[in-house]
C-alpha cells in the first residue's frame, strides 16, 4: 500500500510503500510496517519545502495552544451556567448547550491528535474510526446549535412574544438529534464503499463522501448568513424608529457592532474557508493557514467571552453571590455564632449599594441581643 500524500498537514513521499511480512506458513502479519517506510517530505529531500514545514509546525502549535485556552474558558463558562441556576432561561440554556458542543468538539480534537498517526490511519484501526466519527458528529452539532442560536435570536427580535411558543426541547432536538441522521449515512457509506485509512482523506483534498455532512453544514451557514442580514436590517429599522433621532453614522456603527458580536455565534466565519481556496504557494496560503488555525482554535474562547463572561446576567449574579458571601463572612468574624442571635436575610432584596450597609446594621444589632437559653 502506498504511503499517504498528506496527514495532519504533513506531506509524505507517495513513491514509498509500506511493507507487510509474509510468514513461512503462508499467512500475513496483522499489521504493515508504515513507520519505517513512510517518511515525511523534509528539507533534505525537497529544500523548497523547508520554510513551508516551519510554517505548518507553527500553525500546529497555534492550534494546540488555541484549543487548550478555548477548552479552559469553555469549562469555566459551562460551570458558571451550571452553578448559576437563577439565570436559567431558554436563551441561556441555548448558550449552555452551545458551550457544551464546543467542549466536546475540542476534547475530541485532542483525542484525534493522540490516536491518529500514519500507523493507525493506514491500519484503519477501529478506535481511530470511532474518534473521527465522534469529532465529525460534534462538529455538526456545533453548527446546528449555532443555527439554533441564530433562530432564537431572530424570533426574539422579529417576533417579541414568539420565543415562548417554542419549547426548549424543540431546540434540543434540532441541536443534538438532527445531526444523527446526517452522520449515520456518512458512516454507512464509509463502511461499505470506502472503509480505509481511518475514514480520513489523505490525498490533500476533500473526499466526495464527506460532503454528506459538509453539505448540511454549508446549508446551515448560508441560512445563518440570511438570518444575520435580516437581524441587522431589523435592528437598523428599530434604531431609526427610536425617538433619539440618531444620525445615519450612528446607525451604521450600531449595526457593525451587532454584526461583529453575532459572527462568532452564527459561525459565518466558516464561510471564508469554503469560499477561499488558497494557492499552492505564496503569501495567500500562509495567511490562510494562520488565519484558519487562529479562528478555528480560538472560537470557543470567543464564544465563552461574548456569551458568558461578558453576559450581564452572569456578571450581576456573580456579584450578588460575592456580596452575600462577603457580608456573611463579615458577620461571622464580628459576631460569634455561639453567643449571638443569627440574623438571616430577609425580605425584599436591597440594592447593591444598600446591602452591605444593611448587613452591618444587622450585625451591629446582633451584638446587643443575647440569646437566653433554658
Amino acid at each position: 500500500m502506498p504511503c499517504p500524500a498528506q496527514l495532519r498537514g504533513i506531506q509524505y513521499d507517495t513513491t514509498e510503500n509500506a511493507t507487510k511480512l509474509c510468514y513461512k506458513n503462508g499467512t500475513w502479519a496483522r499489521k504493515a510496517n508504515y513507520i519505517d517506510n513512510c517518511h515525511p517530505i523534509s528539507a533534505s529531500t525537497k529544500p523548497e519545502n523547508a520554510e513551508m514545514e516551519r510554517h505548518l509546525e507553527n500553525a500546529k502549535q497555534l492550534n494546540n495552544v488555541g484549543h487548550a485556552i478555548s477548552l479552559v474558558c469553555l469549562v469555566i463558562a459551562f460551570g458558571l451556567f451550571a452553578y448559576l441556576k437563577s439565570i436559567r432561561c431558554t436563551r441561556n440554556n441555548i448558550h449552555w448547550n452551545l458551550v457544551a458542543t464546543f467542549i466536546l468538539r475540542n476534547t475530541s480534537w485532542f483525542i484525534i491528535q493522540e490516536v491518529v498517526d500514519v500507523q493507525t490511519v493506514l491500519d484503519n484501526s477501529w478506535y481511530c474510526r470511532v474518534a473521527v466519527t465522534l469529532f465529525n458528529y460534534f462538529q455538526v452539532t456545533n453548527f446546528f446549535w449555532m443555527f439554533v442560536e441564530g433562530l432564537y435570536l431572530h424570533i426574539m427580535i422579529a417576533h417579541a412574544f414568539g420565543t415562548e411558543r417554542i419549547k426548549f426541547w424543540v431546540y434540543a432536538m434540532i441541536g443534538w438529534c438532527v445531526p444523527v441522521p446526517i452522520i449515520v449515512p456518512w458512516m454507512m457509506v464509509k463502511i461499505f464503499l470506502k472503509n480505509e485509512r481511518c475514514w480520513i482523506d489523505t490525498s490533500g483534498g476533500v473526499d466526495q463522501y464527506d460532503f454528506i455532512y459538509h453539505g448540511p453544514i454549508i446549508l446551515v451557514l448560508l441560512v445563518n448568513f440570511v438570518i444575520l442580514g435580516n437581524i441587522v436590517r431589523i435592528l437598523i429599522l428599530k434604531l431609526r424608529a427610536s425617538p433619539n433621532n440618531l444620525d445615519t453614522t450612528h446607525y451604521s456603527i450600531k449595526a457593525v457592532k451587532a454584526t461583529v458580536v453575532l459572527l462568532p455565534l452564527l459561525g459565518i466565519t466558516y464561510i471564508l474557508f469554503f469560499v477561499h481556496v488558497p494557492s499552492r504557494k505564496g503569501t495567500s496560503k500562509l495567511f490562510f493557514i494562520y488565519f484558519n488555525s487562529f479562528l478555528q482554535s480560538f472560537q470557543g474562547c470567543f464564544v465563552s467571552i461574548i456569551y458568558c463572561f461578558t453576559n450581564t446576567e452572569v456578571q450581576t449574579t456573580i456579584k450578588r453571590h460575592v456580596d452575600i458571601w462577603r457580608d456573611q463572612h463579615w458577620c461571622t468574624i464580628n459576631t460569634p455564632p455561639s453567643k449571638h442571635l443569627q440574623m438571616t436575610a430577609i425580605t425584599a432584596a436591597p440594592s447593591n449599594g444598600d446591602r452591605s450597609e444593611n448587613m452591618r446594621d444587622v450585625c451591629a444589632y446582633d451584638k446587643n441581643v443575647i440569646v437566653h437559653t433554658a
